[in-house]
């Protein structure tokens, strides 16, 4: 394939990629600076966020009542984005060529085995070869109606939600992570629903606006 079903590019995609590559190497590096030399087991925090993914899409649990929330699914997803991107990274930190990689990958994707048979897989595939499965994201995004463009806006919001925790102790244990009696990851899904995600300073306002939100502010 030379683009998805909404007619992206190879090129457009591969840019995209290219474009979250760096800003998970500048979100890595603001917890470790040379967090390429510690060798993180990225494959690991992608196996167990697969988990929590099945738990927010639910119907695996025969024995209690489950609801679906999709746009946690997407959270789930997203986070999962995070580490495999992070496995994409090489010292040479040649995103361009990383993202046509990627890019590629995300035109040839896999037949679906259904939802939780495909997030078994990503699974596996991290668990077992210690790989990103690149192509299994675009068929789990089509299971629940999203695409690569929701990806990337949702990519965005999470990623200035996690320099924002950084930047209020996440690490040392001092952020509050619920507000209101919501999760942050809640009230990301309410900012980015209220904002322009082709505005020039999109990223600027997720900032400020999780900022206002946020009770220690």
């Amino acid at each position: 394939m030379t683009a998805d079903p909404a007619g992206r590019s190879l090129d457009a995609l591969a840019a995209k990629a290219a474009a979250m590559l760096h800003l998970q190497d500048e979100m890595n590096a603001r917890v470790d600076a040379d967090w390429l030399l510690r060798e993180r087991e990225w494959y690991r925090a992608v196996w167990i966020e697969c988990a929590e993914l099945m738990d927010h899409y639910g119907g695996w649990k025969w024995w209690k009542a489950a609801s679906r929330d999709v746009e946690q699914v997407m959270l789930e997803i997203v986070d999962i984005w995070h580490f495999g991107l992070s496995m994409r990274i090489t010292p040479a930190r040649d995103f361009a060529a990383a993202g046509a990689q990627i890019a590629a990958e995300w035109l040839n994707p896999p037949a679906t085995a259904g939802f939780l048979n495909d997030v078994e897989h990503l699974a596996a595939a991290a668990v077992d070869r210690r790989e990103f499965a690149v192509g299994l994201i675009p068929v789990l995004l089509q299971d629940i109606g999203r695409d690569f463009d929701d990806l990337f806006r949702a990519y965005l919001g999470k990623n200035v939600l996690n320099f924002f925790r950084q930047d209020h102790g996440y690490r040392d244990g001092s952020y509050v992570k619920v507000w209101a009696g919501r999760e942050d990851n809640e009230h990301l899904v309410e900012v980015l629903a209220a904002l322009d995600a082709d505005a020039a300073d999109f990223r600027e306002q997720i900032y400020g606006a999780l900022k206002a939100r946020y009770p220690a502010s």
